[in-house]
């Protein structure tokens, strides 16, 4: 009877014990995963913030592009955008109608000081060239009609000029101020200067694209 009720109590205390032992097991798992469960909560919120945070950023990103535009100065080469303008004397020009000549096209504007300087260099290179193949056109940039009207009568300009109403033929150019020269033969931009010319620059360009 005695040895019975040891083997009880021992059994007892095995299976008190061993039930403990799982409880104990059991809690600490659970634990583990409710803390595992924590952190990766914790870390599906921060991967959801950064994700969040890379779109906002590539947005405005993608907005600032759109909207500023690409920014690029005068063009330097490539096809000569056409325009037809009304010139000042009454006729009317048209730059597809002058394909076979050599063109210079110069941008000014009355209220441009390196303009009026380099007003008589134009000059007097239309007179030594025009009936040769060479064909000058003067375009005033952002000007009234008056001031342009009276900067030509003081240079004496006498070759082809014209207002350019709205910017348009500048922009087409990309014109970004005066005074702009482009060179052009056969449809295509074959130079581009900025600022004024003098006699020498004007009249080496010419004689090159004359030659080709």
């Amino acid at each position: 009877m005695g040895n019975h009720q040891i083997i009880s109590g021992e059994i007892y205390f095995f299976l008190t014990n061993s039930f403990s032992r799982r409880g104990l097991e059991a809690n600490q798992m659970t634990k583990r995963t409710s803390d595992a469960a924590k952190g990766e909560g914790q870390k599906g919120k921060v991967t959801y913030t950064i994700v969040g945070l890379t779109v906002v950023v590539f947005l405005l990103l993608l907005s600032y592009g759109l909207l500023s535009g690409p920014r690029s100065g005068p063009l330097s080469e490539g096809p000569a955008p056409n325009f037809s303008l009304q010139l000042f004397n009454g006729g009317q020009l048209s730059l597809a109608d002058l394909r076979d000549q050599v063109i210079v096209v110069t941008f000014w504007a009355s209220w441009c000081e390196p303009c009026q300087e380099e007003a008589p260099v134009l000059e007097k290179a239309w007179q030594e060239y025009q009936g040769q193949g060479v064909t000058f056109i003067g375009i005033a940039y952002k000007d009234t009609e008056n001031k342009a009207r009276a900067f030509l009568d003081e240079f004496g300009i006498t070759y082809p000029n014209a207002l350019d109403p709205g910017n348009r033929v500048a922009r087409a150019y990309r014109v970004q101020g005066v005074p702009e020269t482009f060179f052009i033969k056969d449809g295509e931009i074959a130079g581009l200067y900025l600022g004024p010319l003098t006699e020498d620059q004007l009249v080496t360009r010419i004689e090159r694209l004359l030659a080709q």
